[in-house]
């Protein structure tokens, strides 16, 4: 049996940004098999967007691809009011779930950093992820959940990822400030910080490189760097009934990486 999160007859909806590809995809799929239905966002490659659907469907639950810049706020009106349709063409008047997941690495040492590649990373990791959760707050049920997704670069320091991982450390921040706030209305709200995992994140970096690789699983306790089903599974389950009394947390999700 599936372990279903909370949420009534109908089954539950996942908002979840940057669902086309890795973790982003994987968090849809392993909702998928809890039961959970997905309304997910893509920026440009829609192919991979519809294979994401056909796969949800595969496993029984409907996934709905919407095309979204999450570093562009002014496409976040918009953007609920698609989903306000997609939740008509589900029956449904509220989502259930939150995963800001979307985003992209940088890697520059600190007098290295453009102002360009700083006011990028800021719309898209932490004006982005505040503004979008704003702009869907009218439309996810008391009750319901949120996870943002940062690093595991908050907690160790490795050179050339100090305006990646700050933007990451102000989200952090932000999820405890939501907890808070949105608590009168139930809505429990973590952070998942992943180590390093081999997915086309950073070109590929960990994925394809060997050599990246193996100095990442020398850096991690558990021998190895981390797959997209480690990560996938452990948003899905912050977002289940199992977690419920989970809030306000940092939950980083490495391996062990740099102990």
């Amino acid at each position: 049996m599936p372990n279903e999160p909370i949420g009534g007859p109908a089954a539950p909806v996942a908002i979840v940004t940057g669902g086309s590809r890795g973790l982003g995809r994987n968090t849809v799929i392993n909702l998928a098999r809890r039961g959970v239905d997905a309304i997910f966002t893509f920026r440009t490659n829609r192919d991979a967007a519809e294979a994401v659907v056909s796969e949800a469907a595969a496993l029984g639950r409907r996934a709905f691809a919407l095309q979204l810049d999450t570093g562009r706020a002014g496409q976040f009106d918009n953007f609920a009011q698609q989903v306000t349709q997609t939740l008509d063409a589900l029956g449904r008047e509220r989502f259930d779930y939150l995963v800001n997941n979307a985003g992209g690495s940088h890697h520059a040492l600190i007098g290295a950093i453009s102002e360009e590649d700083l006011d990028l990373l800021y719309a898209v990791h932490f004006k982005g992820v505040l503004l979008l959760t704003q702009a869907l707050l009218p439309l996810i049920r008391d009750g319901g959940r949120i996870v943002n997704i940062s690093t595991g670069l908050t907690r160790f320091a490795y050179p050339g990822s100090a305006a990646y991982a700050s933007m990451k450390g102000a989200v952090e921040v932000l999820t405890r400030y939501l907890a808070k706030e949105l608590g009168p209305r139930r809505i429990a709200v973590n952070v998942v910080a992943p180590g390093a995992v081999a997915t086309d994140f950073s070109g590929g970096m960990v994925r394809d490189n060997p050599e990246v690789n193996r100095r990442v699983a020398d850096m991690t306790a558990l021998g190895r760097a981390g797959e997209p089903d480690d990560i996938g599974p452990v948003i899905a389950s912050l977002l289940s009934n199992d977690s419920r009394w989970v809030n306000a947390q940092r939950i980083e999700v490495s391996g062990g990486m740099v102990l």
